[in-house]
């Protein structure tokens, strides 16, 4: 399975983090993995987290769009 796989797969039952990423397949980019996803044609919500002083975003898949 490839990164963006699990993103993909992952961010469709929760949020994603980048620590969840990391821990989950590797990945040290999730941006870019977001950014492979919406290439691809599918909707991402992003939500910022603030937590122990931190400040990351966090990923939902939402659905593919419609593509002619």
């Amino acid at each position: 399975m490839t990164q963006t796989d699990w993103v993909l797969k992952t961010g469709r039952r929760k949020w994603v983090t980048p620590l969840d990423a990391y821990l989950g397949c590797g990945c040290l980019r999730l941006a870019a993995r977001i950014k492979d996803l919406k290439n691809m044609g599918y909707v991402v919500a992003t939500k910022m987290v603030h937590k122990n002083g931190k400040h990351f975003a966090a990923y939902r898949v939402k659905e593919k769009k419609n593509v002619r």
